[in-house]
This record gives C-alpha cells, sequence and structure tokens, in this order.
C-alpha cells in the first residue's frame, strides 16, 4: 500500500485518482487551497497550496508518491510552471515520486509533428494554460538528477462533459494524441483515475509522459 498525496485533489482528475486511491485502499491524502466540500471516508483533507514552500514541505513528508494535479489558469496562471519546478527540486531530495497530471495540449498530432495545442481547432482560451503545462514536462526532461517522475496528458476530450460510466478499461500511450477507429480521443474520469493509480501501484513509466484514452 502506498502513501499518496494529490495536491489539487478536489478538481476534476485530482477527485477522480483520490476515489480510485480510496476504493483501492491507498493512504491517500487530498491537499486543497479550500476545505473539499465533498469528502470520501478513509481519505485525509488538507488545506494547502503548491504555491507555499512549507505546505509543500507537509506534502512530501512520509509520502512515497506526490501527484500535482493544478491548472494553471484564472489566479494560478503563470505560477504553477515554477511551483512545480520547485516541488520537483524538492521532492528529488526527499525521495518521493513525483507525478503531473498536464493536458493534452502538448501531445503531439502525428509523430513529431506540432502539439494539439498548436493546431487551429484547439480553443485560444485554453492555449496558454496549455503552453504553461507543455513547459513543465520540458521542465522535468530537462532535470538531468535523481528524481523520478511521470507526467500524463489525458486524451484530447477529458472533463465532466465526457464523465460517463465507469469503463474499467484504457489504452496507454506515448507522447501522440490516441484516437479510436473513429478519430475520437476521450477518456472518462473514472478510469483516468484508475490508470494514475495503476501507474503509482505498477509503475511502467520513469522520467517519461505517458498519454491515457480509450
Amino acid at each position: 500500500m502506498s502513501s499518496i498525496v494529490v495536491i489539487g485533489g478536489s478538481g476534476y482528475a485530482g477527485s477522480h485518482i483520490v476515489e480510485a486511491a480510496a476504493v483501492r485502499g491507498e493512504h491517500v491524502t487530498s491537499v486543497t487551497r479550500r476545505e473539499a466540500a465533498t469528502q470520501i471516508a478513509g481519505v485525509t483533507y488538507r488545506t494547502g497550496s503548491i504555491l507555499d514552500a512549507d505546505d509543500r514541505a507537509k506534502a512530501l513528508a512520509g509520502a512515497d508518491v506526490v501527484v500535482v494535479a493544478v491548472s494553471p489558469r484564472g489566479a494560478m496562471a503563470g505560477q504553477v510552471r515554477p511551483a512545480i519546478a520547485a516541488l520537483a527540486a524538492e521532492a528529488e531530495a526527499a525521495g518521493v515520486r513525483l507525478g503531473v497530471i498536464g493536458g493534452a495540449g502538448s501531445l503531439e498530432q502525428t509523430p513529431g509533428g506540432p502539439l494539439l495545442a498548436e493546431s487551429p481547432e484547439f480553443g485560444e482560451e485554453f492555449r496558454p494554460e496549455a503552453l504553461e503545462m507543455a513547459g513543465v514536462l520540458t521542465d522535468l526532461r530537462a532535470n538531468e538528477g535523481t528524481l523520478d517522475w511521470f507526467f500524463v496528458s489525458p486524451a484530447g476530450d477529458f472533463g465532466p462533459w465526457v464523465a460517463g460510466e465507469f469503463r474499467d478499461e484504457y489504452r496507454v500511450g506515448g507522447d501522440v494524441l490516441l484516437t479510436d477507429e473513429n478519430g475520437v480521443s476521450a477518456i472518462g474520469g473514472a478510469d483516468f483515475g484508475v490508470a494514475i493509480i495503476d501507474e503509482i501501484d505498477e509503475p511502467a513509466h520513469h522520467r517519461q509522459r505517458f498519454t491515457v484514452a480509450y
């Protein structure tokens, strides 16, 4: 059983990761800037921010894995990349594995091709957020130390609007957007959460990005 801390545990991705961990019987802590309105039995809930050094230290203390599920939007825009860089250095020093939930925007449309965020169809309002998370991935890849990290990009369609029913299935890819036979790239929240806990329980990606889709 792993000790897992999810920073941003009340968001869409974070809450599904927390739920999947709880169902699996992991020791899981959810860290959020405000008290979580909905709480799951057996989960430890704490308030804190990735921007605060003391809160990051508390998240790392006793953890096996810290997963960041924070989006650089609104007041957080421009602040998430440096905060994750600081956390990465601290996690490396503490010997804690680090997971980062990015967006689909940093995925390649085709092998070696342009990023999804660079396509004309990508929403202009989401591009700054996608590019900031792409910068986080760049920073992680530039790490030449011993940090054990993984970065996960969900499918192109990922959010409450495609939640659907739990299907207990998913596919894993690398740096290229995964689509099904109809050209659709999607993953439900519950299946995405399970995919992250599967990676934590049986690590398959070390110092790598991967993507998850149906």
